[in-house]
């Protein structure tokens, strides 16, 4: 937590040297508007991490599912495999969020609320990455785990449940881990369809007080926070899954 500590001298010491009027009363929560900004601000995060988490789990079912053709040796499921990575990823994100809001319904008919095209969105955008991190972490895994599982009379999906990905989870646990703080960040786009994370509360208080560095400086620090001790407890996790 030095880095907050460093970060919050930083901005005293730069608004005691600029010329700027700061105005922390904004979000200060010693008196009553000060106190329900802050409220407001920080109920942003419940949406944030729900959002998130909804969307890695769905991206990484996705990602797998996609993983598994890529290990075949017909030419036809790794090219589909290929596709799928090569088709989604060159998508930018805001643009498949929008996409899937607006142009879903006008194209198929079908419409779905801010929220599910906020999910949507981002697990197929995040699948990708994801399908590449299983196929890595299951290619990582020795040949002799696979011959061994097949001489034990084990069939594709036994093996790959109790012998294979496992061992796979381990070895692409960081990666998963980067990808979960990927999409934290990520997930502040959905704000633009209206839903009300933490973004979209900022630039709601934005727009009624006229107070947008102090603001979305605040902003900043909320998705730091958010970020690291996510990426503390995936270190835990890691770290305990190694001495397994």
């Amino acid at each position: 937590m030095k880095i907050l500590k460093y970060l919050a001298l930083f901005l005293f010491l730069k608004g005691c040297t600029s010329n700027f009027d700061w105005g922390w009363y904004i979000i200060n929560p010693k008196n009553i508007n000060g106190l329900t900004n802050l409220k407001f601000l920080i109920s942003g995060f419940s949406t944030t991490i729900y959002i998130s988490v909804i969307s890695i789990f769905f991206s990484m079912i996705i990602g797998l599912i996609v993983a598994l053709p890529s290990l075949a040796k017909n030419k036809f499921l790794t090219g589909i495999n290929i596709f799928y990575v090569e088709i989604v990823r060159a998508i930018p994100l805001l643009v498949l969020i929008l996409w899937i809001y607006y142009g879903l319904p006008i194209m198929m008919g079908v419409s779905f609320s801010p929220f599910t095209s906020g999910i949507i969105a981002l697990a197929i955008s995040d699948s990708a990455f994801q399908a590449e991190i299983f196929r890595a972490g299951i290619n990582s895994v020795i040949k002799g785990q696979h011959e061994a599982s097949s001489s034990l009379g084990l069939n594709f999906y036994k093996k790959m449940r109790f012998v294979i990905l496992p061992q796979a989870f381990k070895t692409v646990l960081p990666a998963l881990g980067n990808q979960f703080v990927y999409v934290l960040k990520m997930s502040s786009l959905v704000s633009i369809i209206g839903i009300a994370d933490l973004t979209r509360k900022a630039n709601e208080l934005v727009v009624t007080t006229y107070r947008p560095l102090e603001i979305y400086t605040f902003l900043i620090l909320e998705y730091l926070v958010l970020i690291l001790v996510v990426s503390y407890f995936v270190r835990k996790l890691e770290n305990k899954l190694k001495y397994k």
